[in-house]
């Protein structure tokens, strides 16, 4: 588990794509003890860079992401997490993916539909 957390002060960027669909969810970080955290719990834990702090998704809204597989890249500093998301959803927004927009032209334009209302889950306007 030689991960390169060096390269990118620390981090490994951490791509998060459901098992079952091969739809990317989410892209995060990861320290070494978010990365450690997760391969014991069997629970995706990241590193927050704006709270400095770990963070297990789900453990606010209890949408978790369960852990399938792990990979890594040929230098050793990015991992995809292949996850069974529990809930309807894993973006703060309320879609089932954090990819939710693609590029028309020059603008973003959404292109999924909620799935979860985000205020009913995690409080207040989002």
């Amino acid at each position: 588990m030689n991960l390169d957390f060096a390269k990118s002060d620390g981090l490994v960027t951490a791509v998060v794509q459901d098992d079952a669909s091969g739809r990317v969810l989410m892209v995060g970080y990861m320290n070494e003890e978010s990365f450690h955290k997760t391969v014991e719990t069997g629970f995706v834990t990241f590193f927050s860079r704006s709270r400095q702090k770990l963070w297990t998704k789900g453990e606010t809204s209890g949408h978790r992401l369960v852990v399938r597989k792990i990979e890594t890249d040929c230098d050793l500093d990015a991992v995809l997490v292949r996850v069974e998301a529990q809930g309807p959803g894993v973006c703060h927004n309320g879609f089932e993916s954090c990819f939710y927009r693609k590029l028309d032209g020059t603008e973003w334009v959404q292109q999924d539909e909620r799935v979860y209302d985000p205020s009913a889950v995690y409080g207040g306007a989002r």
